[in-house]
């Protein structure tokens, strides 16, 4: 038992830790602690996941709707969650049963990891280490997000995603993939539109075509 308090500490302490690394809000410790419900929500969620696997009934999900009325945040105590996982603001977050989160993973608002229907089995994301996922995005079935990759605020993701892409859009598409950069961030003002681009892609082709049928009239 004390061992297990032991580590439940340690893990507070590194979710306190990671808020000063991540959000420049951020100015002291009593702030931290009082006023950020990603925080309660995560302390909330380890104590009940402790209880899940304890097999003790009920208590756990008592925990995880009294939290999700006071935070906002519904994280079902059956998900596992790594270590330094960060919700940036909080409202409106939804972690499905079966999801699997890595380590250093950070979420905003509004995020929903969830299922897609009444499968049975695995039926809501795993997200690898280092992952981030903007503001309103919703990642949705037994789809794997590989390490480092970026969810562009809004988008709706429903396919595996390799590891170290950006993805956006509805449907979610992959925009950019870089080889091992683990220092990437995701700048929510500059997006890319994959649906502007294969639009521009396709006029570049249309002017092509056209100068070429043009310089065959004209011979």
């Amino acid at each position: 038992m004390f061992s297990v308090i032991k580590r439940g500490i340690i893990k507070v302490k590194e979710d306190i830790k990671v808020i000063y690394d991540k959000d420049p809000a951020a100015n002291n410790l009593l702030e931290v602690i009082l006023c950020y419900p990603g925080l309660h929500a995560l302390i909330a969620y380890r104590f009940a996941h402790r209880l899940y696997k304890w097999h003790i009934p009920l208590i756990p999900r008592i925990i995880s709707y009294i939290t999700r009325i006071i935070t906002g945040i519904e994280i079902h105590p059956a998900a596992r969650i790594g270590r330094r996982f960060f919700i940036d603001h909080g409202e409106g977050v939804v972690i499905g049963a079966t999801t699997i989160i890595g380590d250093d993973v950070l979420i905003y608002q509004q995020v929903t990891l969830g299922g897609t229907g009444k499968e049975q089995g695995k039926r809501h994301p795993t997200l690898g280490n280092n992952v981030i996922v903007g503001a309103g995005a919703k990642v949705l079935g037994n789809i794997t997000l590989g390490d480092y990759v970026r969810v562009g605020a809004g988008s709706v993701v429903v396919e595996d995603v390799p590891e170290y892409s950006t993805v956006v859009g509805v449907p979610g598409r992959i925009v950019h993939r870089k080889i091992k950069d683990k220092n990437g961030v995701l700048l929510h003002n500059r997006i890319p539109d994959p649906v502007k681009c294969e639009l521009n892609r396709l006029k570049y082709e249309v002017l092509e075509l056209k100068e070429k049928l043009e310089k065959i009239e004209n011979k």
